[in-house]
């Protein structure tokens, strides 16, 4: 190796795929085909893709490309060399996810309390762990070597027995295979290449372009290219200005001769892991020359000064002060903090789209926040620009991965409303009849409103069947279709409620589930196709994995694996425009970076922990440590930052909490004394939205003509009618009915449903004896149907409730008293309306006298109410019953009770009654004229509303009208208070 080492480095401020094509152009260029024999070693397929668009620009015309190979190729010597036939081969890699099943079964033997999900979960990161070892040379035997002092020994100790399944176990696991880890067999090959190279010089030129990674296998080949006769490797943004004694103390740093220890290196630092790569190419910052080639897409040559002064080291930082303004000005960058995300998105979008407005001019978001990156493509797709994010998404977030993650819950779940509703209204759901479908599904989510039904598809059958009552139509009609979709999701439940499965078979029939639900089109896309890929690999190598000791782990095994698994979109989106993450970022080059998310904990992230290896002991073995990603993160912005035009932007908070500026926004902004602000982008971001002249809307008052108005009501209606006369329009006439939540817990009108069920089975079936009815109200909350927490919570208060109202009827009895009817119906015409109403109990007095008896499951109205007009239900019901609505209730209501199943106030026992009409109350409604108020009250309201053409004015009494079911509808918020 007597050639000199041909080292390069080219500074932030020139695009870097554009200046080393037109290097390497002019250098080979004059001979197309000495360019075709050359060979380009990139870091990774986003960059090969950034200097083939860099050649096609540059090129004028037709051009033989040189091969372009990332570094990480798993084929590297094919892609290098004519051919291989007289080489050894590699032995294979170890598929990743054989490899984590095994490591899975191997975590599981170890602790059998570990659920197969969490199993596989652990083994990814103790994978993350191996290859770090393998990738930095260090032989995982030497964890068996560390010497570490008392604080630590214990519990490394304990680290240690789980090791024991990589230093002994693993191995022979590969051996058995045939096959080599992954990063082992990336290190044989570069190896390979590197002695290749150095024994046989290469006909065509070699380039190494953009590689940081300071791995020792690269490393040494890097060294190798570097001394080829027509070998270069060029380095990005290398800081060939700093001073030495500043390059020096970003270390790594020898142990100090006295003590030992070593000095802490600066891994935060963007320069660190560039001088990490060069001590272990053994060469020196002082041999890499300057690339001179200039682009059309440089800024000026002041940037890259600006950037190497606001990322010095923190104790240097004192000299900004005195650095002249050529090396403190970021002329052509640009800032703005917006209030959200969502904000914040909306300005990334726009500046996307100002940037189309100029002919060929290209912009590109570069952000590690992929949820920035999906509202920002969200809001070009309004505009019709699609712009593709070559980060790509989670797995789990596509809709393949979603449906399949559906079906797993929905199975787990017993087929539990929520996530049967959900897996069925899916988007990829039977895609070939999806207007029917729909219909079908939104008819089962109508019948499904209100509490959960007892579990599994027979519960769901049990529901449906259950057709009497208001909700029967419903039920009659989700009913037809079920028997279309139940088959679908039958043979999933059989295997699911098997117990213990072998984890091939579960996934087999999640697959053929899947399916059926979506069929071809399920798969057809660049997700589906990553989804039946992991599904196969998922199903053969199933046989290694761990045991599922349940069914219901298959959901979050998935939901684990697909989150690892990155789908990128092909190539179709704008051809000016993208969004890119750090890694894709990486010599991509355009006239705008928009550089975004620029909040601590974003950019840069927070250090990931590392479950298997405290950072003590990722020092004492040389791993990389756990905020060398800072460093790197800096890098990848300093060379951002080199674009001519560039714009930060952060957002104030996120979805929860305030955010704080990321350390390099306050870097620069201390840097330049207050970045320029982007002001245009702000205000089209406040214009673009805004609604223009404000009128906010009156408070409603609609009056229909007489005739057209409702002629029969409720008593329950009656107080609705009163206090909030719109809230019953649109009930009564626009016909507006409040729907219960899905899968809801059960409400206050649930519990006195049950309780009245029960209270009438007992009256009509066991005579109202004492002893029965205990036993009634324990059956209903032994039912399946009844919510386990409502069980718990309500089963104590319930059951002393029920026992009171048990002895409080014998002591009636014994005074003459008798139970005359429950649960019946009735109605009157009066006031030219029909008035109708439904009594939970009537009782006969001693005297002939009749007794309106209401059950409470709450606190029963205040006299204020009745006082006030409002709360005459009984007073009403009694009207009924001495006019004769109800059949076989003859006489004078003088008794108006509810017996409530609450709290006492006074005994602090559960159950009392309380009467509008008691003596004992301060001013009580004399019992004898009772039903006659209530009756004038009702003959007013009727009058003016149902009869009359006084408007329906929403919240006429706003404190006799809590419920919210109309407010929206209303638009309470826009007039209330102002009136």
């Amino acid at each position: 190796m007597s050639h000199a080492l041909h080292l390069y480095t080219i500074p932030p401020h020139r695009a870097f795929a554009d200046a080393l094509a037109i290097g390497l152009i002019r250098r080979f260029g004059s001979d197309p085909l000495r360019l075709a024999r050359g060979v380009v070693l990139l870091p990774n397929n986003r960059a090969k893709r950034a200097m083939q668009d860099a050649f096609v620009r540059e090129s004028g015309g037709g051009l033989l490309l040189p091969r372009l190979v990332a570094i990480g190729d798993p084929e590297l010597d094919e892609a290098v060399f004519e051919t291989v036939d007289d080489a050894e081969p590699v032995p294979p890699a170890v598929d990743p996810l054989q490899r984590r099943m095994i490591l899975a079964r191997l975590l599981q033997g170890h602790d059998a309390r570990l659920d197969a999900a969490e199993a596989v979960r652990l083994a990814g990161d103790l994978g993350t762990t191996l290859d770090q070892l393998l990738v930095e040379e260090v032989s995982p035997r030497r964890l068996r070597d560390l010497q570490l002092g008392p604080e630590l020994s214990a519990h490394w100790e304990r680290s240690l027995a789980l090791f024991e399944i990589v230093l002994t176990r693993w191995p022979e696991e590969l051996s058995a295979l045939g096959r080599v880890d992954l990063p082992e067999r990336r290190r044989r090959l570069l190896d390979r290449v590197s002695a290749r190279w150095k024994a046989a010089a290469p006909s065509g030129f070699v380039c190494a372009a953009g590689i940081t990674t300071a791995a020792p296998a690269i490393a040494r080949l890097l060294r190798v290219v570097a001394g080829l006769p027509e070998g270069m490797v060029v380095l990005p943004a290398l800081a060939t200005a700093m001073g030495d004694d500043e390059w020096e103390s970003l270390g790594p740093h020898r142990p100090d001769p006295g003590t030992g220890r070593r000095r802490r290196a600066l891994e935060t630092h963007p320069q660190f892991h560039l001088k990490l790569l060069l001590d272990r190419m053994g060469v020196a910052r002082g041999e890499f020359q300057q690339w001179r080639v200039a682009s059309e897409l440089d800024a000026p040559p002041a940037r890259s000064k600006a950037i190497a002064s606001a990322m010095q080291p923190p104790e240097l930082t004192h000299r900004w002060t005195d650095l002249p303004a050529g090396e403190r000005r970021l002329d052509g960058v640009r800032a703005l903090e917006l209030a959200t995300p969502a904000e914040e998105a909306q300005v990334i979008a726009l500046a996307l789209r100002e940037a189309l407005e100029t002919p060929a001019r290209t912009a590109a978001l570069v952000t590690p926040d992929r949820a920035l990156a999906r509202r920002v493509a969200a809001h070009c797709a309004r505009w019709g620009i699609a712009v593709d994010d070559s980060a790509g998404q989670p797995l789990s977030l596509t809709p393949p991965g979603t449906l399949l993650l559906a079906l797993a819950d929905a199975a787990a779940q017993a087929f539990a409303p929520m996530p049967l509703l959900t897996l069925l209204k899916h988007p990829l759901v039977q895609p070939s009849d999806r207007a029917a479908w729909l219909d079908g599904a939104r008819a089962l989510d109508l019948a499904l409103r209100g509490p959960r039904p007892a579990p599994g598809l027979a519960g769901i059958d049990a529901h449906l069947a259950e057709q009497g009552g208001r909700e029967g139509a419903l039920r009659r009609t989700a009913a037809r279709w079920w028997e279309t979709a139940r088959p679908l999701l039958a043979p999933l439940e059989a295997v699911f409620a098997g117990g213990a499965q072998p984890l091939a078979g579960l996934v087999a029939a999640l697959r053929e589930a899947a399916q059926a639900l979506g069929g071809d089109m399920l798969w057809s896309r660049e997700d589906g196709r990553a989804a039946a890929l992991l599904l196969d690999d998922l199903e053969r190598e199933a046989a290694h994995g761990p045991a599922l000791a349940e069914p219901d782990s298959l959901a979050p095994m998935l939901r684990t694996l697909m989150d690892e698994v990155a789908v990128r979109p092909p190539q179709g989106g704008h051809p000016r425009l993208a969004i890119l993450g750090l890694i894709e970022a990486r010599l991509h080059s355009a006239d705008l970076m928009i550089l975004g998310g620029l909040n601590e904990g974003v950019w840069p992230g927070l250090p990931a922990p590392d479950p298997w290896l405290a950072p003590r002991i990722r020092a004492e073995l040389g791993l990389p440590g756990l905020e060398r990603r800072i460093g790197v993160s800096a890098h990848d912005l300093a060379i951002g930052l080199g674009a001519r035009q560039v714009l930060l932007t952060r957002a104030r908070r996120d979805a929860s909490a305030p955010t704080i500026a990321s350390r390099f926004w306050l870097r620069l902004e201390a840097l330049s004394g207050g970045l320029e602000r982007a002001g245009d982008l702000a205000a089209w971001m406040a214009a673009i939205d805004a609604p223009g002249a404000f009128a906010p809307v009156a408070r409603p008052e609609p009056s229909p003509p007489a005739k057209d108005r409702p002629k029969v009501i409720s008593v329950t209606e009656v107080d609705r009618l009163k206090a909030d006369p719109y809230a019953f329009y649109a009930r009564r006439m626009l016909r507006l009915m409040p729907l219960d939540p899905v899968d809801a817990d059960p409400s206050a009108a649930w519990r006195g449903t049950a309780v009245h069920d029960v209270l009438q089975r007992w009256f009509e079936e066991d005579d109202c004896r004492p002893d029965l009815l205990r036993a009634r109200a324990e059956a209903m909350l032994a039912d399946t149907r009844t919510h386990p927490l409502i069980r718990a919570l309500w089963q104590p208060r319930l059951i002393e409730a029920i026992d009171w109202i048990a002895g409080e009827l014998v002591e009636q009895g014994l005074k003459g008293r008798t139970v005359l009817a429950v649960e019946r119906d009735g109605s009157i015409d009066f006031a030219g309306v029909t008035l109708r109403g439904k009594f939970d109990r009537v009782d006969r007095l001693e005297g002939g006298a009749l007794a309106i008896v209401d059950y409470k499951t709450g606190q029963p109205p205040s006299t204020r109410a009745v006082k006030a007009g409002f709360s005459l239900q009984l007073g009403l019901l009694g009207l009924i019953a001495e006019r004769g609505g109800f059949e076989g209730i003859e006489g004078a209501a003088r008794a108006f009770e509810y017996w409530s199943l609450a709290r006492n106030p006074r005994s602090g026992g559960f159950g009392y009654v309380d009467s509008p009409v008691d003596p004992k109350k301060r001013e009580p409604v004399p019992a004898e004229d009772f039903v006659s108020i209530a009756a004038e009250h009702f003959a007013t309201a009727a009058g003016e509303w149902l009869t009359g053409e006084r408007p329906f004015t929403a919240k006429l009494v706003p404190e006799y009208a809590p419920y919210a079911e109309y407010d929206q509808l209303m638009r309470r918020d826009e007039w209330y208070g102002r009136e």
